[in-house]
């Protein structure tokens, strides 16, 4: 079994804005699977979904994104999945907006959801897919342009990219990370 963890913040305000960009990969994937999210043991949503005859859970954290760590470690007690099984999504500052990249394991990079979960789970080789949304100027605040909702232009780029996410989450649950990073670490649009 998989587990597949967007991250982003709950509350209707913060959707489709750039730090939720984990949350739009986990909705579109369940959308294309007709799947539907529930509550789960712990603070978090989930849906299961069977993806190639490999059962899939997708999780997203209702803990905010700087506390996200809890409802992985939760969630990975409760369906009992080791730390080779997870891929978790994410928006991330220092890639060109309309990359993506998928590692196996590395360091938080600034992302404070990535941040917790290292921190709760005491250490950082779990598989990640990273979705660029590096503003095109300097930055006054970062956190005001995380939590923004992107820019007519800036989303065009994103549901362009969106399938490409979509793709290469599923293909490291049938696959593994190395077959997608193979795969889908793309240069901009």
């Amino acid at each position: 079994m998989k587990l597949v963890v967007g991250l982003g913040n709950p509350e209707k305000r913060h959707e489709n804005t750039r730090h939720n960009i984990g949350f739009e990969v986990l909705d579109e994937i369940a959308r294309t699977h007709r799947a539907g999210f529930g509550s789960g043991k712990g603070n978090f949503l989930y849906a299961k979904i069977l993806h190639r005859g490999e059962p899939v859970i997708l999780l997203k954290p209702m803990t905010y994104m700087n506390l996200s760590g809890h409802a992985v470690v939760a969630a990975m007690q409760f369906y009992k999945i080791g730390i080779a099984d997870i891929l978790v999504v994410c928006d991330d500052l220092n890639i060109p907006l309309g990359s993506i990249r998928l590692r196996s394991k590395g360091s938080a990079g600034g992302q404070n959801g990535l941040k917790h979960i290292i921190q709760c789970l005491g250490r950082g080789d779990f598989a990640r897919l990273r979705i660029g949304i590096a503003p095109a100027h300097p930055l006054g605040s970062y956190s005001s342009f995380v939590l923004g909702k992107f820019s007519s232009e800036e989303r065009k780029t994103i549901d362009e990219i969106l399938p490409r996410c979509v793709d290469a989450a599923l293909d490291f649950a049938s696959n593994g990370i190395d077959h997608a990073m193979n795969h889908f670490n793309v240069k901009p649009v």
